[in-house]
């Protein structure tokens, strides 16, 4: 009988491309890996990986496995859900990935309510950019993702992956306070008026940058992008103190009065904000417990804006 444990290591190299990515996701050295994927390959009796160049090549016999190898972590991983929803006591460790505004203003509540509820309910958070947390919660490396995606650019969707919305928020153009602010930027009242001022935006290849590039092309400029960062409070900071202008979704001002003016834009853009965790851990009661406070925390921040 074919092992469970190499079938998931061939799956491993399908999603990471070379041994020694399979052997740093899985703490194990690059030689047990190979010596563990050559056994499954005397299992199966056939050849299971061909070298290409520098590369090891799955075989169409290797893809067939590694498919049913999905299949059987799939029902390995409802099995571990259904066995825990039958204790009556919420138990279990939860990795979490997050991006860096739902960390700031979601995180906190979400973790209180869920210590109050369920106290031995552990949660491992990472912060970690949606595309990336997308793939790896796919890849088994995260169990709950909270991602967001701008107007018109869709996050990538990946098979087996169940996802709600979590909650919405405006996006606005931010500009220094009035009293800080040099006469060209407290002269601005629409995006228009904002061709010639410094900006701050997210690095080049992020949706964020990519939409907002765009929004400034549609209102017939290039944007001038003197700051460049993927850290929203640094955003805030430059804009507050009279540096630059930004696009900021509303979340950033969780748990802090805004100092900067906020313009509203042209169509009122939102930015979704959704969790996205595997259909095959769906009923364990940790992910559901995690899920419903972040739910619930959402609610929470929507009432108030």
């Amino acid at each position: 009988m074919l092992d469970v444990h190499r079938l998931s290591l061939l799956r491993e190299l399908s999603i990471r491309g070379t041994i020694s990515e399979v052997a740093a996701a899985m703490s194990y050295s690059p030689s047990s890996v190979s010596q563990q994927l050559s056994i499954l390959e005397r299992e199966a009796g056939v050849v299971l990986l061909r070298k290409s160049g520098r590369r090891l090549q799955l075989t169409p016999q290797a893809v067939l496995l590694v498919d049913h190898a999905t299949e059987l972590l799939d029902c390995l991983e409802r099995a571990e859900a259904a066995l825990a929803a039958s204790s009556v006591t919420v138990t279990g460790t939860v990795r979490l990935a997050v991006f860096q505004t739902a960390a700031l203003a979601l995180i906190p509540q979400a973790l209180q309510l869920l210590r109050e509820r369920h106290a031995n309910v552990r949660i491992e958070m990472v912060q970690h950019e949606p595309e990336t947390a997308l793939h790896e919660t796919w890849a088994r490396d995260f169990d709950l993702v909270v991602a967001e995606q701008y107007p018109g650019h869709a996050a990538p969707h990946y098979a087996g992956l169940d996802r709600q919305l979590l909650t919405g928020d405006a996006i606005r153009l931010a500009l220094p306070p009035v009293d800080s602010a040099a006469a060209d930027f407290g002269a601005v009242r629409g995006l228009d008026a904002a061709s010639e001022l410094p900006w701050v935006m997210e690095p080049s290849g992020s949706a964020s940058r990519h939409w907002a590039e765009q929004a400034c092309r549609q209102a017939g400029f290039e944007p001038d992008v003197r700051f460049e960062t993927a850290d929203l409070q640094a955003h805030v900071r430059l804009v507050e103190s009279g540096n630059a202008v930004a696009f900021l979704p509303d979340l950033v001002w969780v748990g802090r009065e805004p100092r900067a003016r906020l313009l509203g834009l042209e169509g009122d853009p939102r930015r979704t904000i959704f969790t996205a965790i595997r259909a095959s851990s769906a009923r364990h009661p940790a992910v559901r417990a995690i899920r419903n406070a972040l739910e619930e925390t959402a609610r929470d921040l929507a009432s108030l804006w």
